[in-house]
């Protein structure tokens, strides 16, 4: 190394060079030109002279004769939107006819790819996961509609919605399910039509149909290439807020069980909280029958009686609530831990493996059997038994006015305008999640697909008078993170690489078939404690966090510099930016969970991520295009920026740049221009922002009219607070760093370019 580094085309080189590979040709470039000496036919008897003249260095620094065209930025960018389809197409349909030539040709892999055990793992998972959220949604929707719509129209949605979706859907992988703002919506509908005497199921068909008949009329136009203004800045935002939703719901469900069994924490007066059976003058005579733990049927059947201030509080059962904690922790520890067994030492590869696909469904199994053993009568999952409407006198099909004013119909337009934006950004911003670069994602999207099956399914559900389904955020999360593969490691201490997603249908097909048949199923899942599917909603919320760089850098937030990880952003952009960035994403976070806290403006939430786009946009003005470009996403722009006014707001003035000749051009203080000959990779310009250039003294050498003038070394404070995550180095390492530089013959002038921080030029 010290060789390599004492050659001033390599060490050039390896300062600036991008990646692994640029130093790999660096070394090939400099064993090409060096003289090498075979040890077998070294005779030492023999002087080997000197060249005659130094040299010249000249033709290794000339570039290639051809170079490569730099990648335009923003052509990239369309043509990535372009094969996700969020580029217009310019005549009617014209998205949509694009989704479905890009995702027919996968149709039949869609079901090939499921033949795999990490599918069943998957599927089995993600049917609990929806079951409950169904049911507890059905129960919310039935008070608050007069049981017009309850826990069986919810069922029957779930597998109408979720079969039609699964066939013909662009992204299978997306889960449907309830939200909170189609509930308020309900609910505000239902009060209007109660105050005015209309039928409201009657006239919800109509706000069903005006919906659709909206959202097919965005497909036709490519409505749906909006989506690009969606950026990390919004759809983390949500994400984030969905899980901290889930997670407090959790928490809350299993302290509200403590509200109606409340632990007894007085142990003298705990006789207050019992009911036992005791013998009378006409009960049997049995032996060996401990009267006491009798239950109530079986006391009354051997003519015993009931004693107790318990017996006047039936609902109460001891120690349930402190057996719901235990449920509820238990399936969220043993899920998190199997999760990560593929990971641990114990057994081969594919034994660890399937214990990690099938850790939630072991975490139910395990704790479900613990309730059964104890026999503690803790709630369980209530589902209905008969396949008929919850309202007497329904039926399946939906009168269109049922003594509703005709004019109604078209009145029913102006509520429809407010739900197909509720549909549409709850729609597409999860779809987006799903659809995220991260993912590795090969069968392309179905942004305009997905919504032209959306708009259909919201018309079948008007009629048969069903909830609509929309895309559900963590449930799509945590059905994409069951179905990730990862690569298997051979050698010890090997880290797994992300391959991708196995992306498939059929998962999603029997989630929603088990759906429909839980009615059937009654009996089995009436075993099921209602801790138990809340803790896996507790996983949920905090698996969906994972991956999210918005929680990372809160977690950042409390770090000190010296443990934070080793994030790509923190060596690009400086600690304090970052900090700023995500405080005010916090912010939003903090207005969204307000606004979604209270009935009354839970309704506008959609209408706040709108908000939230234009806050997006407003950074435009606080940070560089640079720094959005990585700790956000590039918004679209509405005309094309030519090279030097991208430059420019990717704050890269004064850095160097190369010219048409390949020479790299360097901007002086003195307002000169230094070009240097580019080597025959490209030159990083992140280099200035690495660890150990970042704790070296900012002076530069400069030589000026051929005399040298010493630059200070000094510490800067501010270099301290950069956010390198490396002690600081001593004295004498500054002293070396710092002499290492390369001089360059410009216009007789010699001149000395020096390392220094992020924040110095040259």
């Amino acid at each position: 190394m010290a060789t390599l580094m004492s050659d001033e085309v390599f060490h050039d080189v390896a300062y600036k060079a991008r990646n692994r590979n640029h130093l790999l040709s660096a070394i090939d470039e400099f064993l090409d030109a060096v003289t090498v000496l075979p040890p077998g036919e070294w005779d030492p008897t023999i002087r080997i002279e000197p060249p005659a003249a130094v040299p010249s260095q000249d033709q290794r620094k000339r570039p290639p004769e051809k170079q490569k065209d730099e990648p335009d930025e923003e052509e990239d960018e369309q043509k990535l939107r372009e094969e996700s389809g969020l580029s217009r197409s310019g005549r009617l349909f014209g998205g949509l006819i694009n989704d479905i030539k890009r995702k027919s040709p996968w149709y039949w892999s869609d079901f090939k790819d499921a033949l795999a055990l990490q599918c069943i793992a998957s599927w089995i998972f993600l049917y609990f996961a929806c079951l409950s959220p169904i049911i507890t949604f059905g129960g919310l929707l039935g008070h608050a509609t007069g049981n017009n719509m309850a826990a069986m129209e919810s069922l029957v949605s779930g597998f109408v919605c979720g079969i039609g979706y699964g066939f013909f859907s662009g992204q299978p992988l997306t889960i449907l399910g309830s939200t909170g703002p189609v509930l308020v919506f309900e609910t505000i509908m239902y009060d209007f039509c109660q105050s005015k005497g209309w039928d409201y199921m009657s006239f919800r068909f109509w706000i069903g149909m005006w919906i659709a008949v909206i959202l097919i009329i965005l497909v036709a136009v490519d409505a749906s290439v909006l989506v690009c203004y969606i950026t990390r800045f919004t759809e983390e935002n949500f994400a984030t807020l969905i899980a901290f939703i889930f997670i407090y719901k959790a928490v809350e469900n299993v302290l509200s069980i403590g509200k109606k069994f409340p632990v007894n924490t007085h142990g003298d007066t705990i006789l207050n909280y019992e009911c036992f059976c005791t013998p009378t003058n006409r009960s049997f005579a049995l032996e060996n029958v401990n009267w006491t733990y009798l239950k109530e049927d079986e006391c009354l059947l051997k003519n015993g009686t009931m004693l107790g201030a318990g017996c006047d509080t039936p609902h109460y059962v001891p120690d349930v609530f402190l057996m719901s904690i235990i449920l509820f922790l238990g399936t969220f520890l043993i899920s998190v831990q199997l999760k990560d067994f593929k990971n641990s030492l114990f057994f081969p590869s594919k034994v660890r493996q399937v214990f990690s696909d099938f850790a939630v469904i072991i975490a139910i199994l395990s704790m479900t059997g613990l309730d059964f053993y104890a026999g503690i009568k803790t709630p369980k999952l209530q589902v209905p038994s008969e396949f008929k409407p919850t309202l007497e006198g329904r039926g399946w099909f939906i009168s269109p006015f049922n003594n509703n004013p005709i004019w109604t119909a078209i009145l029913a337009a102006l509520p429809a305008l407010l739900g197909t934006i509720l549909i549409f950004m709850d729609q597409q911003i999860t779809a987006v999640i799903v659809n995220r670069k991260e993912n590795k994602l090969k069968k392309g999207c179905g942004y305009h697909l997905d919504l032209f099956v959306l708009g259909i399914l919201i018309i079948i559900c008007s009629v048969m008078g069903l909830p609509w389904f929309v895309a559900a955020t963590v449930l799509s999360i945590n059905h994409v993170n069951s179905l990730k593969l990862e690569s298997e490691c051979a050698a010890p201490g090997e880290k797994p690489q992300f391959l991708g997603v196995r992306e498939q249908r059929v998962t999603h097909i029997l989630i929603f078939l088990m759906i429909g048949l839980s009615v059937v199923l009654t009996p089995v899942l009436g075993h099921i404690p209602m801790p138990v599917l809340f803790g896996v909603f507790l996983y949920m919320g905090v698996a969906s966090l994972k991956g999210l760089q918005f929680f990372d850098r809160l977690l950042i937030i409390f770090m000190p510099v010296k443990y934070q990880p080793d994030h790509m952003f923190l060596r690009q952009v400086p600690l304090k930016r970052v900090h700023i960035f995500t405080l005010i994403q916090l912010a939003c976070l903090v207005i969204l969970w307000v606004i979604k806290s209270f009935s009354t403006t839970s309704i506008l939430f959609p209408l706040m991520l709108v908000v939230m786009i234009g806050i997006r946009k407003s950074l435009d003005f606080v940070f560089s295009r640079r720094e959005l470009k990585i700790l956000d996403d590039i918004m679209p722009e509405t005309t094309k920026r030519t090279e030097e006014e991208r430059r420019q707001l990717e704050g890269e003035e004064g850095k160097a740049d190369i010219d048409t000749t390949g020479n790299l051009q360097i901007p002086l203080a003195n307002g000169n221009i230094m070009k240097i000959p580019l080597a025959s990779i490209n030159i990083s310009e992140e280099v200035n922002k690495t660890g150990i250039w970042k704790q070296v003294n900012e002076g530069s050498c400069a030589y000026k009219d051929g005399k040298k003038k010493k630059s200070p070394n000094k510490n800067s404070s501010k270099s301290k607070k950069r956010g390198n995550k490396k002690d600081a180095v001593s004295d004498d390492e500054k002293t070396r760093l710092s002499t290492m530089a390369e001089e360059e013959e410009e216009e007789g002038l010699t001149i000395k370019v020096g390392i220094g921080t992020s924040d110095s030029k040259v």
